[in-house]
């Protein structure tokens, strides 16, 4: 890649909800946007964290014994192995950083469940 990029404009073009993109990578990780509103499903990551940052909205991330609560601008890393559900009440725009090894809903699988190749499709 030979130019910046724009995180916020490109999770902003995107047409699906809670259909993470990638848009680049460091080393092991893969930086990906998301477009979310409602619930994804409680899940897990056992040996991966996941980093949510909201780039537009707010974001609720339900953990089994409380709730974090993210604004525009603020991030929360979620530790490998611990179960959460993002809900976004409204649209939110996310940019999330995970290992490339990171299954996007970890060991569930629901209709919303995206592989790394349509993960991996050009934005």
């Amino acid at each position: 890649m030979s130019s910046a990029i724009s995180p916020k404009k490109i999770a902003q073009s995107l047409q699906e909800l809670w259909s993470p993109r990638v848009i680049g990578e460091v080393d092991d990780v893969f930086i990906k946007v998301a477009k979310l509103h409602g619930t994804l499903a409680w899940h897990s990551h056992d040996d991966e964290d996941e980093l949510f940052l909201v780039l537009k909205g707010h974001l609720r991330i339900e953990l089994e014994d409380s709730c974090i609560e993210l604004d525009e601008g603020e991030m929360f890393i979620v530790p490998k192995g611990v179960r959460h559900n993002p809900v976004a009440e409204q649209e939110c725009q996310v940019m999330l950083i995970e290992r490339k090894s990171t299954r996007h809903t970890g060991e569930v699988t629901t209709e919303k469940t995206r592989s790394l190749e349509e993960q991996l499709r050009p934005v």
